[in-house]
């Protein structure tokens, strides 16, 4: 009896975690859009169609097992082959296919038919973020993993990762559509294979570098749904989320016009003259969201693989090479260019926190009108 409590305490103990972090789920997602909905009713015909032929088949056995065995006195039949037997087995097994084939074959049809749309956002995969441009209201954002999710990865198992609302499934910048509009994404990426994967919208396409795929979604549900990049793309793989939110279409253009007016604010920001503890305060959250995943938190890198932020070369000697490699990159290593990522008061703010940030002090600090003057 108490070997019984112990190996049930033990079991216990095994299976709550398991509970603790993951939802039962065995099939497929119904999802939020006709589209998917075509497909899960494609999934389910086919799933009762081979529990049909598993019932059958191990009906027939299990049946033959019990009232057919030997100590029954049954003998087994003698013939070779049966003309009938083989008719069935051949013709019913095409009719099924072809029962199952031809909604199939439409339903592929219009996943692939992406015309007429009402609107197109291109998404650009980059390591590890996502870009979108929405093509008819001239925005572009990028979408990186929301600073709540990143803080607790960095702390590990100092904190309770339960209380972490949507765990590596939130970001700073979702995408944005209106409920009942037919919205195509064209897929590409920066650096690497990525794949774009919103199980709710039945989207999940490859953002392969030099080439455009395509994809289309018209959501009838307004919510917030949540994918992943679904391609194995790098060391934080699994720190690229997104995140879709469909608004009713007063509330979208009310979102639209919010971002306009953010692109325009931040338009002037490049000409104003920042004060150092803006520029800190604004470096730091580019900082963590652009540059900690690879230099660390507090600037320490990772040594053989990424340097260190404190104390370098390149953040500790003259400003000019700092910002440069920001906006250019650097060619045979894993430094992007951020030229076209970041915003000039972004840049300026992110150089000026790394020259007095992360233990360093150097003193000076950088303005956006020298960023701005360098792209020209």
């Amino acid at each position: 009896m108490k070997r019984s409590c112990i190996a049930g305490g033990l079991l216990a103990a095994l299976l709550t975690p398991l509970i603790a972090h993951a939802d039962w789920e065995v099939n497929m997602t119904q999802g939020v859009t006709d589209l998917s909905n075509e497909i899960y009713g494609l999934h389910m015909a086919a799933f009762w169609v081979c529990v049909v032929i598993g019932i059958v088949v191990f009906g027939a056995m299990i049946y033959s097992i019990i009232y057919h065995r030997k100590d029954k006195n049954h003998k087994p039949a003698t013939f070779h082959e049966s003309t009938t037997v083989e008719i069935i087995w051949t013709v019913l097994p095409v009719i099924i296919l072809i029962s199952l084939a031809i909604p199939a074959a439409q339903a592929l049809v219009k996943i692939e038919d992406s015309s007429n749309a009402d609107m197109t956002i291109k998404v650009t995969g980059y390591q590890w973020k996502w870009q979108y441009e929405y093509a008819e209201d001239d925005i572009s954002f990028f979408s990186s993993l929301a600073a709540s999710s990143r803080e607790a990865s960095a702390l590990g198992s100092e904190i309770d990762l339960d209380t972490v609302d949507n765990y590596l499934l939130e970001v700073d910048n979702p995408v944005v559509i209106p409920v009942g509009k037919k919205v195509r994404f064209l897929f590409t990426s920066n650096d690497v294979i990525h794949a774009w994967w919103v199980p709710d919208l039945a989207v999940k396409k490859d953002a392969i570098p030099g080439y455009i795929n395509d994809m289309w979604a018209k959501v009838n549900v307004a919510g917030t749904y949540r994918g992943q990049c679904a391609e194995l793309c790098g060391k934080d793989h699994g720190f690229m989320p997104i995140t879709v939110i469909a608004k009713e279409e007063d509330e979208y253009k009310a979102w639209v016009a919010e971002q306009q007016a953010a692109k325009a604010a931040l338009a002037a920001s490049a000409d104003k003259v920042w004060e150092m503890s803006d520029l800190m305060a604004q470096g730091k959250k580019v900082y963590d969201t652009n540059c900690a995943a690879c230099h660390g938190a507090t600037g320490a890198g990772i040594p053989g693989v990424f340097p260190a932020m404190t104390g370098s070369p390149i953040t500790t000697g003259d400003i000019g090479p700092h910002i440069d490699i920001i906006l250019n990159g650097k060619s045979g290593t894993a430094m992007q260019a951020f030229g076209t990522q970041l915003s000039d008061a972004d840049i300026a703010a992110v150089v000026t926190y790394e020259r007095n940030g992360l233990g360093n002090s150097v003193g000076d600090m950088a303005q956006p009108t020298d960023i701005k003057a360098l792209r020209k």
